[in-house]
């Protein structure tokens, strides 16, 4: 099933609220510009737009986005949309104040090449924010990519990410409940980095 597919109906497939791990950490983000990752339906998007964030969502759905700009124009902010499959999109060297990187899940060379752009992407003192399923979650059938090599462990993301401060990582089981997507006991892993 394509993105598009799943993005084409009435709800949001991941629910409108933000994703908790965020809700709680987007504070260490400066105020200023933040790219969103894979942002599909915009619920990260427009809350940070809503905490007075500049926010730029990628996603590679075209669906999803127009999702998102409805959301936003709902909640009366305004976000920046681009579609871009991440294998093309290229992120702006030292110009992001936050990055925000929420299950976006990508195949182990794009992975890398994607975390890197990021480390590079934020300015001094910028924060990047993110969340993942590690290998562990799929015996959980509560969301996430099908195949092990598309999820991260905490080890993967302290080599990705060495150019970085690492503020927090860990591994953890946590309910996690957005929309229709993801609902039930997941285990995760969560960063939250500076860039010195």
């Amino acid at each position: 099933m394509s993105w598009d597919d799943r993005y084409n109906d009435e709800g949001y497939f991941y629910g409108v609220a933000p994703n908790d791990f965020l809700a709680a950490e987007y504070q260490a983000i400066p105020l200023g510009r933040v790219l969103c990752l894979a942002e599909g339906e915009g619920r990260n998007a427009v809350f940070l737009a809503e905490q007075g964030y500049q926010v730029t969502a990628v996603d590679a759905s075209k669906v999803g986005l127009e999702k998102a700009k409805k959301l936003a124009r709902d909640r009366g902010v305004e976000i920046t949309t681009v579609q871009a499959d991440l294998a093309e999109y290229q992120i702006e060297a030292s110009s992001w104040h936050g990055i925000v990187s929420i299950f976006c899940h990508l195949p182990p060379k794009l992975r890398q090449r994607v975390h890197r752009a990021v480390a590079d992407g934020l300015v001094l003192g910028g924060a990047l924010v993110l969340e993942a399923y590690t290998p562990a979650q799929l015996n959980n059938n509560t969301g996430g990519p099908p195949s092990a090599e598309l999820m991260m462990d905490a080890a993967m993301l302290k080599a990705d990410f060495k150019a970085l401060d690492i503020v927090h990582l860990a591994e953890l089981k946590r309910d996690v409940i957005e929309g229709r997507g993801h609902t039930g006991a997941a285990d995760v892993v969560q960063l939250l980095a500076t860039k010195p």
